[in-house]
């Protein structure tokens, strides 16, 4: 037995199996779609079936809406932890994607007063999806090999920005109802059949960012691969992809990603709080590497890799 829990919130998107071989404990998410309130994720039901229904009906129209973790959840789901003698370490959502970080901050002050002599430990993973989720299998490792709950949540905070987070997405229209492009852009792109690659960013309160843009689907998961190529560590331990129900597109990848070293993949639907914001047909890919903020120094999201070549310039006569 452990002398601590390793909990997420469910924006982790970690395969039911996996959080119980590893013994992760799941908080939900949950989100509101046409007038009736659903959790993201229910421990012991199939997600698969839940999350192919879910982005059909986003194809069909369907908004979904989602909302943080409250304080007051954070609380319930420890407090049992706490009780029985265990220490916590919580691991939440990327701080600059949503609240959820400052809620959970807010539970571990509250809960230090309820349980004087037990510790709670708040990350902030800098990622969402499967980079908050293969943060949480390695500090599992971490804690099977007898490191305590301080060692694993001060080795998250060392390498969270060492997880890199590379996104392509089918419809635009998902992004531009978040206010991450104009309506401009939205139109522009369908037209011309742009799609952006998104990162996750090195800002200290980390978010998703517009890093490039290429034409068509087949360039933009080829940007992942070249993605994973410049900037992935061998030896990084498992790669993770999501995707919005296009399963044979991520297998696919998975297949390239095999081929180019990657030793372990996980491919799982997207977990449907981040996917209610970037819509079904996205791709995302995941894994150890270089350090964001040292990316961020050689390449500025202006000067991303992956970008749309200009046209070429006409020259007036004479010039």
């Amino acid at each position: 037995m452990f002398d601590f829990e390793i909990f997420v919130d469910s924006s982790a998107n970690l395969p039911e199996e996996t959080v119980r071989a590893r013994n992760i404990r799941v908080i939900s998410y949950a989100y509101s779609a046409r007038g009736e309130e659903h959790p993201c994720y229910t421990e012991g039901m199939p997600f698969h079936e839940a999350a192919k229904k879910f982005y059909a009906d986003m194809r069909a129209g369907m908004e979904a809406k989602t909302s943080l973790i409250s304080e007051a959840r954070f609380v319930a789901a420890l407090s049992p932890v706490l009780r029985e003698g265990k220490d916590a370490l919580l691991i939440v959502i990327a701080s600059g994607i949503s609240g959820t970080y400052q809620q959970a901050c807010a539970a571990k002050k509250t809960l230090k007063e309820l349980f004087p002599a037990r510790n709670v430990y708040v990350v902030d993973s800098a990622n969402a999806s499967l980079g908050e989720g293969l943060l949480a299998l390695r500090a599992a490792e971490l804690r099977e090999e007898g490191e305590s709950a301080k060692s694993c949540a001060e080795w998250l905070e060392e390498n969270a920005y060492r997880m890199n987070s590379y996104v392509t997405v089918e419809d635009l229209k998902y992004l531009r109802r978040t206010g991450r492009i104009s309506l401009v852009s939205a139109v522009a792109g369908a037209i011309l059949g742009i799609k952006p690659i998104i990162r996750a960013n090195e800002g200290p309160l980390p978010k998703l960012a517009v890093c490039g843009k290429v034409r068509g689907r087949k360039k933009a998961i080829s940007a992942l691969v070249e993605a994973y190529d410049r900037l992935a560590d061998r030896d990084g331990g498992c790669v993770g992809i999501a995707h919005a129900d296009c399963e044979e597109e991520a297998n696919a990848l998975a297949d390239v990603l095999r081929q180019h070293g990657a030793k372990q993949v996980i491919v799982e639907y997207y977990d449907l709080c981040t996917g209610a914001h970037i819509g079904p047909g996205t791709v995302a890919l995941f894994f150890m590497g270089q350090d964001r903020r040292e990316t961020a120094k050689k390449e500025s999201a202006a000067e991303c890799a992956f970008r749309l070549p200009l046209p070429a310039r006409k020259q007036p006569a004479g010039e």
